[in-house]
């Protein structure tokens, strides 16, 4: 039961309570960007989360099995190659190796939409490939080696919370952009003044949609001792 209610807890944090976009403020250049209409905003959310869920797998292993300090492949290549055991720390290329995974994972992506779904892959235009330079998820990859390193051994993170807070993210921020898209849809029949429209009224909105969210807050701390007794 606590091990159910902790990835409960990320995944619910992640999505709504510390929301990527609207508490953390990263990825919003998709947001901002392809949140003019609900069905492009709804693919590119989606899009998003099979992306974060696909590079924070490959970060987490990398990270794991590689990076981090004592890790498994990198104590053994040391060994293998100098003949003498210890530790390797290679956590200084953490960001380069998770760019590399975000970029792999955007050309299956692209590549997948554009056999299977050459409308919406025609839709997204510039913004497919530019999900690769969304913050969100780097964010997201951070976060997990956040939790696998500098942290006790029965704290670190498993693959499963890994997915669960990709995944929690992810339809996070698919929820914040289609909400965004639904109002924007709207304010294209609204009276807005001219000086208003466009960029500016939708950060108006975006900053409206940030302060709604921030009602979710403390509901993690609530939830957690509710379910796992205080602990």
């Amino acid at each position: 039961m606590d091990y159910l209610a902790q990835l409960l807890l990320i995944g619910l944090g992640a999505g709504l309570i510390h929301n990527f976009v609207l508490y953390y403020f990263v990825g919003l250049c998709p947001f901002m960007g392809v949140s003019k209409k609900i069905d492009m905003a709804l693919g590119m959310g989606l899009a998003v989360t099979f992306v974060i869920a696909i590079a924070s797998t490959l970060s987490w292993g990398l990270t794991y099995y590689v990076l981090r300090p004592g890790a498994f492949l990198s104590s053994w290549a040391l060994s293998l190659i100098t003949g003498q055991a210890g530790e390797v720390d290679l956590t200084v290329l953490a960001y380069l190796v998770y760019i590399f995974s975000i970029a792999s994972s955007v050309q299956f992506v692209e590549m997948y939409l554009r056999k299977y779904f050459p409308p919406l892959y025609k839709s997204f235009g510039i913004y497919l490939p530019l999900i690769t330079t969304n913050c969100a998820i780097l964010f997201a990859c951070l976060e997990i080696m956040k939790n696998v390193v500098g942290v006790d051994t029965a704290a670190v993170w498993g693959l499963d919370k890994a997915l669960v807070l990709s995944v929690g993210g992810g339809l996070g921020f698919t929820l914040a952009i289609v909400i965004m898209a639904g109002i924007r849809e709207e304010l294209e029949l609204a009276d807005t003044p001219k000086s208003m429209q466009g960029a500016p009224i939708a950060f108006i909105v975006a900053g409206i949609l940030a302060l709604a969210f921030m009602g979710f807050a403390g509901i993690d701390t609530s939830l957690g001792k509710l379910m796992l007794g205080g602990s």
